[in-house]
């Protein structure tokens, strides 16, 4: 009897043991981060102790309070890390304060993203980033709104002495001086005879609208240069978000600055003080130009004084220098790409495989996401909601709709979150949040058709959505009775975004003063890029901030052109420009074209992108190259209309066009753009064989809609004797399609390189 009981006992331990590992096995847990926000309290020990009372209501207890946390975060911000189950995570999400609450993960060293994703790991050895040793010996020069010396992207550790052939200066002025320069930033100049005498008024800098010196006052200089040489930078954020490796394209060429750009009176460059720039910069040595300025539309002639930059930059490329522009910031519209010279790079802007999505709860539980870079406090947690429009002060306008400034019954909107539509272009989250803010509200979510960048309201949260999203929630609260709604802290989510799209304002070709010079010629990340940025904020500290602009995306290719220069130092910058458009990319991170973020989404083409999306890697070894040099801009001109007198007050030389001009056709452009094609064209190229001397190209043809193409001849055979060939490329038109722009492309490959031209073709009526 008492072996039957023992056995019984024994099978009831086994049975209970078994029951008790089953439920651990439910409820394993986790490390998970209780984020808090700001903190309450500036004594660590209280906030600490906070934390501790948090987690033992949760847990029941102190001591296991105690066993169950890992870190207590009170210096920075409040919050704190601990092992809970999931459902206790789940439960602690609901306790007051608490922000989110949010899994431990695992992440990988990486930079602030553009770079990454382009292909530029500084890890790897088989990339262009080694090969060019990072750029070590280049310089670039900055034409924009200055720098901010002290900013960590400008420190010079690691970097070369400065090249001997320097001959630039540190200019000193207000809050300037020679040592502010280093072996990182080489040289500062400061521009300012031309605004003076546009604005006709003494400059009152005791205001803080600008700085006598090259000292960046508002904060966009300081983030183009650093995008294209700035230096390494550990856990470089914009307000704890994009957090990884700050650097620039070309982390050891040297960086000049020439500060042209100013923000007292009427603000602006002036195209005296931009030529100046330029001249200067010829003068110092520098090896490249990164411009992210332009002029609006009209546009100017290459040969009018008023437009500085394609004046200036036709010298500095005679001079070797590759001078590198932004399109503008314009788009969707067509015709409305700037700084459209052939002998200028011209930069579109891209998205990249990075977002902020953020969580919009409703009170059905239903979580729908948009995105945001407002890292400040959420405390109210679930809260009312409502649309602008039913809380209009007066209804018998649309203003409420789009949260106008006034539009909005303060009493109505006091405590709630608002949800406001963009109609047109000229609505900004930001002015919708000032109207918000001002009406009581406490949040506001932006519904807007297009994907442009983020911008911080700095004062409430805000959040951005697309119309669908932005319907789904209107949708709820015309549904409720008493909606509300809680809006989370962003996330930043890298490799899971669909990428990369044509920036919305980016400029749009085709070129309005040169039809069959395509313009944009490439594209580059421009969207909500991380760079160094002017101190900001109350604690005034130097930091790093996203923006969003062609102006982003110009640098970039700038500093991928100086690894190309450190590698192939006898390249001209046409050479470079061909690389560049010749091995650019395409297709999307997903395999399908890159489409275009207008109000339509389709595939992108070369009036988007140009050649496509910069492949850095690729473009060191193009295979061929399409080699242009100063006269023949000078027969393009002569080609175009232009007088031998206009031109040759361009050149400083005696040039004859009634013997001196080519067809603009036939100028020895990476790309083909016919504006009137009637019955048929023939267009000449030449290519330069930079691959191996025994190499044997085939050329392939995508004919776009309603055309033919030939080819002649259609193999290339280089070999020692023989580097440079020609080729003639002529159209047909088969009277399928006329009136508008058809696009295909011009290939030629060999086993290891593939070397590819769009084409750009508009059949017209006879």
């Amino acid at each position: 009897m008492m072996d039957i009981k023992l056995n019984l006992c024994v099978v009831l331990t086994l049975v209970s043991i078994q029951s008790h590992l089953l439920s651990i096995k439910a409820a394993t847990s986790n490390v998970y981060i209780v984020y808090m926000g700001e903190k309450k309290n500036e004594d660590p020990a209280t906030t600490k102790m906070s934390h501790y009372k948090s987690l033992s209501n949760l847990l029941g207890s102190t001591e296991a309070a105690k066993s169950s946390m890992l870190y207590s975060y009170k210096h920075g911000f409040s919050g704190f890390a601990a092992r809970l189950t999931e459902s206790q995570a789940k439960e602690i999400e609901a306790f007051p304060g608490v922000v989110q609450v949010m899994p431990n993960r695992i992440h990988k060293v990486h930079t602030t993203r553009s770079w990454e994703f382009m292909g530029l790991n500084d890890h790897s050895p088989e990339n262009i980033l080694s090969r060019s040793n990072m750029g070590e010996g280049i310089i670039i020069g900055v034409i924009d709104t200055g720098v901010w010396p002290e900013s960590e992207s400008f420190n010079d550790k690691g970097m070369s002495p400065i090249p001997s052939r320097w001959k630039g200066i540190c200019q000193e002025g207000e809050l300037f001086n020679s040592s502010n320069c280093n072996k990182k930033l080489i040289g500062a100049r400061w521009f300012i005879k031309g605004i003076l005498d546009q604005n006709q008024t003494p400059i009152n800098t005791s205001n803080g609208e600008d700085i006598l010196s090259a000292r960046d006052g508002s904060g966009h200089g300081t983030h183009t240069a650093s995008t294209a040489a700035g230096n390494f930078v550990e856990n470089a954020n914009y307000k704890g978000l994009a957090a990884g490796l700050a650097r620039g394209g070309a982390p050891r060429a040297h960086l000049a600055v020439y500060k042209v750009c100013w923000s007292f009176g009427l603000g602006g460059c002036t195209d005296a003080d931009i030529l100046k720039a330029v001249d200067k910069a010829i003068q110092d040595g520098v090896d490249i130009l990164s411009v992210s300025i332009g002029n609006s539309i009209p546009l100017f002639s290459y040969l009018d004084q008023r437009n500085s930059i394609a004046i200036g930059s036709f010298h500095a490329t005679a001079n070797g220098i590759t001078v590198v522009c932004s399109a503008g910031n314009e788009g969707p519209t067509a015709m409305t790409v700037e700084n459209t010279a052939p002998w200028i790079i011209t930069v579109a802007a891209t998205t990249i495989d990075r977002a902020f999505q953020t969580a919009i709860t409703l009170g059905n539980n239903r979580t729908l996401w948009g995105q945001s870079v407002d890292t400040r406090i959420h405390n109210h947690g679930f809260t009312g909601i409502t649309f602008s429009d039913r809380i209009a002060l007066n209804a018998s306008d649309d203003s409420a709709l789009v949260c106008k400034r006034g539009s909005l019954n303060a009493t109505l909107a006091a405590g709630k979150i608002i949800l406001c539509f963009s109609q047109s272009r000229t609505q900004s989250i930001f002015s919708a949040a000032i109207s918000v803010a001002e009406a009581g509200g406490v949040g506001l979510i932006f519904a807007q058709y297009r994907d442009d960048g983020l911008d911080s309201c700095n004062f409430i949260p805000c959040i951005k959505v697309d119309y669908e999203v932005g319907t789904q929630i209107l949708s709820y609260i015309r549904r409720s009775r008493s909606p509300i709604a809680k809006l989370s802290i962003p996330k930043t989510v890298v490799g899971k975004w669909l990428s990369p799209r044509v920036a919305d304002f980016s400029a749009r070709g085709p070129s309005s003063i040169s039809p069959a010079v395509l313009k944009p010629d490439i594209a580059a990340p421009g969207v909500d890029i991380v760079a160094a940025y002017i101190p900001f904020g109350a604690e005034k500290t130097s930091g790093y901030a996203l923006m969003s602009g062609t102006s982003m995306s110009c640098p970039h290719v700038a500093g991928i052109t100086a690894l190309i220069k450190s590698v192939h130092k006898n390249w001209s910058p046409a050479a470079i420009r061909s690389a560049l458009v010749t091995t650019a990319s395409q297709t999307g991170s997903d395999g399908s074209n890159i489409a275009e973020e207008g109000s339509t989404r389709k595939a992108a083409d070369p009036f988007d992108i140009g050649g496509g999306l910069v492949n850095p890697n690729r473009a060191m070894d193009p295979g061929l190259i399409y080699e242009a040099e100063t006269n023949d801009y000078v027969k393009f001109l002569c080609g175009t209309g232009f007088s031998s007198k206009s031109v040759s007050g361009l050149t400083k030389t005696k040039v004859d066009c009634t013997k001196n001009r080519q067809k603009e056709l036939n100028l020895n452009l990476p790309s083909i753009t016919i504006p009137y094609l009637k019955r048929k064209v023939t267009v000449r190229r030449k290519v330069t064989n930079v691959g191996p001397i025994e190499s044997v190209y085939k050329s392939m043809v995508q004919a776009p809609q309603g055309v033919k193409i030939k080819v002649e001849p259609g193999i290339l055979r280089f070999n020692e004797t023989t580097q440079i060939l020609s080729f003639k490329v002529t159209f047909f038109s088969t009277g399928e399609v006329y009136g508008d722009y058809r696009f295909g492309s011009l290939i030629w490959r060999e086993p290891k390189h593939i070397v590819r031209i769009p084409v750009s073709v508009r059949p017209i009526f006879v």
